[in-house]
């Protein structure tokens, strides 16, 4: 029996290339409304789940938050099982697993009960949400891309695979929004007592919607046609590794800088403008939003340039940028309005340059019998490894008194992400998926 049959390979050109793009990405922002609206809402919930410290009113809120780094570590399990389901049974059907795995952590944590009602069955509940959404985002990754990438026209892998981002974007948009609008709308009481469950109610409606879009879409390989017929053989769980592990080293060395700069600049940066220089809580808020906008939009155009110079440049450029600017970009911070926008918007320019095309990069990388697992896997490992502590590093870093470090931190990981762009990774923009 052939390890590799002739026949497993990416299929013909899909009827209609939007309803790919919008198969693989509805269920990204479904992926990461439901995310990041558990770390918008947990001041909320935390009191409601978790029962209070006899001399730490902080307690409940910790714990709700220990509960969110658990999910983030199940993100790599996601990545291996679901990206080997994929590799196994189609892309497909891996999106279509893990949207409705997302809906089902999202409707769980909205139907978590109290913990004065339920006891310690309610930090029970929450926490097997949460590792369902975090087994799925990190399942999401891996199927997804690999199924944005396969779905492009020649030429154009680089801005399929910038939607990854926009998707990502837009679903952080939408959480933080809808929190917002129901903290506005509703008392301080009736946002603990009964609306901090409203967005994880929607979240779950949300991926019905997303799953009957991706019943329309088309799958992208014929590796699990083949495997069914008895021409090719399943792959292994860890095949990618044992064959390819230069690869998938590749990946860890690609990916630390971007992700410790993505979770910095997107997400961390506000607070650390409010630790170091007293920015203004709410106008940080402002300039956040301001500047996932102005990020979201350069995706695609930075994807469209990679399928033009190629993606090591590319790479190679953000490599230069984030070894070189975070000590004086974090260091022009002050607290006004322009200053904060000003950082985030620069380093974003660069950083979209990781961004845009991280998918394809990945998925390039690897044969499409060992895509998913082989791209999913090593992404997620790093991400949850430098990516998820990076906001922990930076506060632990401010509260030692050691603030600046966190930019020379960021920049030495960036000086080694750099060495891989110049000195290991191949020009793969012209080279057919294998």
């Amino acid at each position: 029996m052939a390890t590799v049959p002739p026949r497993s390979a990416p299929l013909g050109v899909p009827r209609s290339r939007v309803r790919q793009l919008m198969a693989a990405n509805v269920g990204n922002v479904v992926e990461w409304f439901d995310w990041y609206t558990y770390s918008f809402l947990a001041i909320y919930f935390s009191t409601q789940v978790f029962p209070k410290g006899a001399s730490n009113s902080m307690v409940p809120l910790l714990s709700t938050f220990a509960v969110f780094a658990v999910g983030f570590f199940m993100r790599p399990l996601g990545g291996l099982l679901v990206g080997s389901f994929a590799d196994r049974f189609g892309r497909k059907a891996a999106m279509t697993f893990t949207i409705i795995l997302m809906g089902a952590g999202s409707l769980l944590v909205a139907v978590t009960p109290t913990y004065e009602s339920a006891g310690v069955l309610a930090p029970i509940i929450l926490t097997l949400a949460r590792l369902t959404q975090g087994l799925s985002v990190g399942g999401e990754f891996a199927a997804a891309t690999t199924f944005l990438v396969e779905s492009a026209p020649p030429g154009r892998r680089g801005l399929f695979s910038s939607f990854q981002y926009v998707s990502t974007t837009i679903g952080q948009l939408l959480a933080s929004g809808l929190a917002a609008l129901l903290a506005a709308s509703l008392t301080e009481a009736e946002m603990g007592s009964w609306g901090w469950r409203i967005p994880f109610v929607v979240g779950a409606l949300a991926s019905l919607v997303g799953l009957w879009i991706r019943k329309g879409a088309e799958e992208t390989t014929t590796l699990a046609e083949d495997i069914k017929n008895g021409v090719a053989e399943k792959p292994k769980l860890f095949e990618f590794l044992v064959r390819y592990p230069t690869k998938a080293f590749m990946i860890v060395g690609i990916t630390m800088a971007g992700t410790v700069a993505y979770y910095t600049w997107t997400t961390f940066l506000p607070t650390y403008a409010q630790l170091t220089v007293k920015f203004d809580k709410a106008e940080a808020l402002q300039v956040g939003t301001v500047s996932l906008l102005f990020f979201m939009v350069l995706q695609p155009l930075l994807g469209m340039l990679s399928d033009r110079v190629g993606r090591r440049p590319m790479l190679i450029a953000f490599g230069l940028a984030f070894t070189v600017l975070p000590v004086p970009l974090m260091g022009m911070l002050t607290d006004s309005f322009a200053s904060l926008l000003l950082v985030q918007c620069v380093g974003m320019v660069f950083l979209g340059c990781f961004t845009s095309i991280s998918a394809a990069v990945n998925s390039e990388l690897f044969p499409t019998r060992v895509r998913a697992s082989g791209a999913g896997f090593p992404y997620s490992l790093t991400v949850a490894l430098f990516g998820g502590t990076a906001p922990l590093v930076g506060t632990a870093l401010v509260d030692g008194g050691n603030a600046g470090m966190f930019a020379w931190y960021m920049s030495a990981l960036a000086l080694g992400s750099t060495l891989v762009y110049l000195f290991a990774l191949k020009e793969t923009k012209d080279q057919p998926l294998s």
